[in-house]
């Protein structure tokens, strides 16, 4: 069983939505050309990741105006393409909410129906987004795709800096984890990214803003680092682009994963939970006591 993320990058269209969905389109009929499963925004790109000054009382309310419920015409314009296309499509937006608007990924299935919709979990309230109200759940569903069944969660940019956000997905199931990003990724990112799927077995695929508005590197790792018992370790890099925009696929192996899952000593085989308790202390010590971090 083989599923395919088209990791659509590219350069945002800032505030203007119709710009937005006709180039999202565009880039998602190329996915559906080559082959894709799933095609995977950027981070909110209903807005091309754009904040107003929120200092600024009169741009920061023109900002919230540009959120969109789940029942927008922009949304609803790629429940039909991905009805169209017969292909899911991860699609990234400012998401309207009670007090402040929220950075979300709805996943919309091939038949056009929104099976899952995820909010950012950990905003970062040390920049702009703390004009945003967190998300406060990690939900996993699962996706029927031409190809089969597949579990899929999400984290979306900062929460990858998490592990116990990749940790949260896996425990819930989720056998590949899609994440919408919009910050520079270097190579340590990249590598806490690969780290995500090598601890939790589990398939990571990531897509980013292409250059000059980020420094694109979409990027996808596998989770089988081991391909038979007892072998060697393999590079589990499946795809990396470059700055440029463009599409990406990136192709999994469910079996694969699926029989490693069954085998090997990451994931959940060997944890320890009952000495973990400390984790979700609300305390917080120096030096990582921050006046604007919210819990």
């Amino acid at each position: 069983m083989k599923i395919n993320i088209a990791l659509l990058q590219m350069t945002g269209c800032g505030l203007d939505k119709d710009a937005s969905r006709k180039k999202g389109e565009l880039f998602c009929r190329r996915a559906q050309t080559m082959g894709a499963d799933i095609a995977l925004f950027p981070e909110m790109w209903s807005i091309g990741m754009t904040f107003d000054d929120p200092k600024n009382a009169g741009n920061r309310e023109r900002w919230r105006k540009q959120a969109v419920s789940r029942d927008d015409q922009f949304i609803d314009h790629f429940r039909h393409l991905a009805r169209e296309l017969n292909m899911a499509i991860a699609l990234t937006y400012l998401e309207q909410w009670d007090g402040n608007p929220r950075n979300s990924v709805s996943l919309i299935d091939r038949n056009g129906e929104i099976t899952l919709t995820y909010a950012k979990v950990h905003t970062c309230d040390f920049d702009v987004e703390s004009a945003l109200t967190p998300g406060d759940r990690f939900p996993v569903c699962e996706l029927e795709t031409a190809a089969g069944k597949v579990k899929i969660g999400f984290m979306i940019c900062y929460d990858r800096e998490f592990p116990e956000s990749a940790r949260m997905l896996m425990l819930r199931g989720a056998e590949l984890i899609l994440t919408p990003n919009a910050c520079t990724l270097d190579d340590h990112r990249i590598g806490q990214f690969k780290t995500r799927a090598f601890e939790n077995m589990v398939g990571v695929a990531m897509t980013n803003y292409a250059a000059p508005q980020n420094n694109g590197r979409s990027v996808a790792f596998d989770a089988v680092v081991h391909p038979i018992p007892d072998g060697a370790s393999q590079d589990t890099t499946i795809v990396e682009a470059g700055e440029e925009e463009g599409v990406y696929i990136a192709a999994f192996d469910l079996d694969g994963i699926r029989s490693y899952r069954e085998r090997e000593a990451w994931g959940n085989a060997y944890r320890r939970p009952r000495l973990y308790e400390l984790l979700t202390d609300t305390r917080v010590e120096p030096p990582f006591v921050r006046s604007d971090a919210t819990r």
